[in-house]
């Protein structure tokens, strides 16, 4: 029996798969199922073309042997076989082309090319684990058997056998253990058990393997022995390729629950077909709660993919945006390029094709929810609603028509969560803008001096509740055509032609002091001004041109001490029909030098109102105590 010599660069090729390609070394077993299913579907359609050949669909199988003692792993197949010929093609010439341009491929990771498709490379996986591989099959074609056998780079045989059985019987004799991989893991009954349910699960065809099961001891009672028994390791069929009207929801829940360690069951399960340029299927859900690390870089997100029911990736995160990263389930396609293990998607116009679907589908189940399930809706959204802020904010507004109708805000008026399209919708009809107020509450919102006016007008403000708020309408800019302005800017213009002439009266008549108390606090405001928004507060500090209070206040937090400081441009507003007006008017008839002793504690106080950190509290509180004492 002569040796057979791979054909040129067949060496490099069997080192880079063992070393370099594959991530994990279990992945082998994966590949050498995969390779079965598929012999057992090509029998299976010869079955249903030929009626020469036969076959029961119960006769199609899997079978994996663990021979401890002679330490093999066997996979054997009742699938379609292999001729000499067959065997020469597919096994004796590694990949289909022992050239330098196929190793230079292979180097480069090349990521345009299925390589595994197109030339079968995933048998030689199991050199990852075997010392040699012996393969004995029959074709269903044929009355002959063959043995191909190699030990890797050294070359391999071919010759004749007898073979009563179609299919085929792969042999692998594990490596010695090391110290620092333990080759005979694989004879363990866990192991394989474990690797099945992860890789192979929903492969078509029975998995079986001899497990031990201990049943009662007819002889004694209070006994057990342990007999050897054939068990199928794998379920077959998935919950996502069984028609959907035959699955209960409690289906749907206890698979996602075991699926993806969650306790609860999901807000929404996302379950269909595509069948066209590509076709899938998919078994998405939208959790109740979310993780507690989803808001931390620690979460990964990503689809789990499956081919043909073969689990190849757990987090494929390029068929998920950003911006739905809280859904979690599965995607199954024949139809993607994989690289050379299998083990990452392949950047082309298939993998975008795929993604673009999946997104469509995740935003219409959630306008079906927000439409036909407003209250759980609305819990989804206090999970997940910062994320899709966070979609418009993270791209420049590229998102913004795709997610702004999912957004939802409190509104002052009650505190409901209102979507825009209802805000707008119900905007008084000389209402120009929408509204918005930054808080830590609503409760903080509501005692701003800044809603007076606003409420005054009957007119409804958006409560934003977080910091991403503010950035995530910047980027949107305006919705259906309105723009978004927040309370605290300077030119609300809200006032009547009367109201307008009435301030500029009263600026004009105490525009000295107005002056002095503008340079008494210098560059901290652009001005002092009389307030046409205050009705029962003092006074106010509003944001001209340029960074927002909120801005401000959000870039002094400590964490974002990396942007550096930015300040507004900052106007101190005084109530002319406050009592504190007239003291003002007195002290700087009769004691001038001391209004902007005043005009200091004023802005302090409309600073704190505003949740604006003060410089030094200490000087406060002193300044105050001072202007206590003189008042006396």
């Amino acid at each position: 029996m002569a040796k057979k010599q791979f054909k040129a660069e067949s060496k490099r090729l069997l080192e880079l798969m063992i070393n370099s390609i594959y991530t994990n070394k279990e992945i082998f077993l994966r590949e050498l199922i995969s390779n079965a299913s598929d012999a057992l579907d090509k029998r299976h359609y010869l079955s249903l073309t030929d009626p020469d050949h036969k076959v029961a669909k119960k006769d199609l199988t899997i079978t994996i042997t663990r021979d401890k003692e002679n330490r093999q792993l066997i996979i054997e197949d009742t699938g379609i076989g292999m001729s000499a010929e067959e065997m020469e093609k597919n096994l004796g010439t590694i990949a289909r082309s022992g050239s330098a341009e196929f190793v230079a491929q292979m180097e480069k990771a090349a990521k345009n090319v299925d390589i595994i498709g197109q030339f079968g490379v995933g048998f030689y996986s199991a050199f990852m684990v075997a010392k040699k591989i012996t393969v004995e099959s029959r074709s269903a074609l044929s009355d002959e058997g063959f043995c191909w056998g190699s030990s890797g780079q050294d070359g391999y045989t071919i010759t004749p056998i007898e073979k009563e059985q179609i299919g085929t019987r792969i042999t692998l004799d594990l490596k010695d253990d090391t110290d620092d991989e333990k080759y005979s893991d694989y004879l363990q009954e866990y192991k394989i058990r474990d690797l099945v349910k992860k890789y192979s699960d929903y492969v078509r065809y029975p998995i079986n393997m001899e497990v031990l099961k201990s049943i009662p001891d007819p002889t004694d009672e209070n006994e057990t022995i342990d007999t050897p028994e054939m068990e199928t390791l794998n379920s077959m069929i998935p919950l996502w390729k069984k028609n959907k009207s035959k699955i209960k929801d409690e289906e749907y829940n206890e698979f996602y629950k075991s699926k993806f360690a969650d306790w609860e069951d999901p807000a929404k399960v996302i379950h269909y077909n595509i069948e066209g340029n590509i076709s899938y299927t998919a078994l998405m859900y939208i959790p109740a709660k979310a993780p507690s690390d989803f808001y931390y870089q620690t979460y990964e997100s990503g689809l789990q993919l499956y081919t043909k029911g073969v689990f190849i990736m757990d987090k494929a995160k390029d068929l998920l945006p950003d911006h739905f990263r809280f859904v979690r389930g599965l995607v199954d396609s024949d139809d993607l390029n994989l690289n050379i293990s299998r083990e990452i998607l392949q950047q082309d116009r298939q993998v975008k094709a795929l993604a673009k679907s999946i997104e469509k589908k995740i935003q219409s189940a959630l306008e079906d929810m927000l439409k036909n399930e407003r209250e759980k809706y609305e819990k989804f959204f206090d999970e997940f609603g910062l994320n899709l802020k966070y979609g418009i904010y993270k791209d420049y507004g590229l998102h913004k028509d795709q997610l702004q109708d999912l957004l939802m805000f409190r509104s002052d008026k009650e505190g409901k969560y209102v979507t825009l399209k209802e805000y707008t919708e119900n905007m008084k009809d000389d209402q120009k803008v929408i509204y918005y107020a930054c808080g830590k509450s609503l409760e903080e919102i509501n005692k701003l001096p800044a809603l007076e006016k606003i409420h005054d007008k009957g007119y409804e403000v958006l409560c934003f509740l977080h910091d991403i708020d503010e950035f995530c309408v910047q980027m949107m800019r305006d919705y259906d055509g309105k723009q978004f302005q927040s309370i605290t800017t300077a030119d609300l213009d809200l006032d009547s032609e009367e109201e307008k002439k009435d301030r500029e009266e009263k600026t004009e008549a105490n525009k000295d002091m107005l002056s002095a108390m503008k340079d008494a606090l210098g560059e901290a405001v652009k001005e002092v001004r009389i307030s046409s928004r205050l009705k029962d507060d003092p006074v106010c500090v509003v944001a001209a041109e340029g960074p927002s209070l909120d801005m401000e206040r959000y870039m002094a937090n400590e964490q974002n001490a990396m942007f550096g400081k930015i300040k507004a441009n900052k106007i101190l507003e005084i109530n002319p029909d406050h009592a504190i007006f007239g003291k003002l008017q007195e002290i700087y008839r009769d004691h001038p030098e001391q209004i902007g002793d005043y005009a200091d504690v004023l802005f302090q106080q409309a600073l704190l109102i505003q949740g604006l950190p003060i410089e030094d509290p200490v000087a406060y509180t002193k300044k105050i105590t001072e202007l206590m004492i003189r008042s006396n």
